[in-house]
């Protein structure tokens, strides 16, 4: 058995020090995360944690139950990238004078579906979309003609089985009574044994 590239998804509620608290679960146990990514979900107030890490099946079931039992956290999926919708986004900025001699750099960013986001006189920036294997191709292709810098964005990733957190939500509101409704059905019962 080897470690695998795994994409653990959590989703919370957003407070101050949560994001702390969580990587230190994965410091402790001396796991390095690959990418962390944060965002709101599809429901509103609740947001969403992407973590990449690789590690052993075995291990990932344990630290996304930990996980689950933050205060905040209210619900830790893990999932292989097999189970998964991912990309990344890259950019990458060039020098203009080598672009713009160069007729062949243009075939090749488009081969790699990279457009212009900015054209300056000293450097132009191009973005794409994509696995990490994809966009670090562009880099070794770009390297030639002048690469001046390049950065790669968090995984953003989408479960293919799920039908939407929001649904889970409904379903566990439905299946959990909130405090409101529990005070309810005790003041429900109080007033039922004092007018017998």
């Amino acid at each position: 058995m080897q470690k695998e590239e795994f994409t653990i998804t959590v989703y919370t509620e957003n407070h101050i020090g949560l994001l702390v608290r969580i990587a230190t679960m994965f410091s402790r146990r001396k796991i390095n995360i690959e990418s962390l990514n944060t965002s709101p979900s599809e429901a509103e107030g609740i947001h969403r944690f992407t973590i990449v890490i690789n590690e052993f099946e075995e291990v990932v079931r344990k630290l996304a139950r930990q996980i689950e039992k933050q205060v905040e956290v209210l619900k830790a999926y893990y999932n292989t990238n097999e189970e998964i919708i991912w990309q990344e986004l890259a950019l990458y900025k060039v020098s203009t004078d080598e672009i713009a001699e160069k007729a062949k750099v243009e075939r090749l960013l488009r081969e790699h579906g990279a457009r212009a986001v900015v054209i300056r006189k000293d450097y132009t920036i191009f973005e794409t979309s994509g696995h990490r294997e994809e966009t670090d191709k562009l880099v070794e292709v770009l390297a030639p003609y002048g690469l001046i810098e390049f950065v790669r964005s968090a995984r953003v990733a989408i479960i293919k089985a799920s039908h939407g957190f929001h649904e889970k939500l409904r379903e566990f509101e439905e299946t959990e009574p909130g405090e409101e409704q529990i005070e309810n059905e005790f003041l429900d019962k109080q007033e039922t044994v004092f007018s017998m």
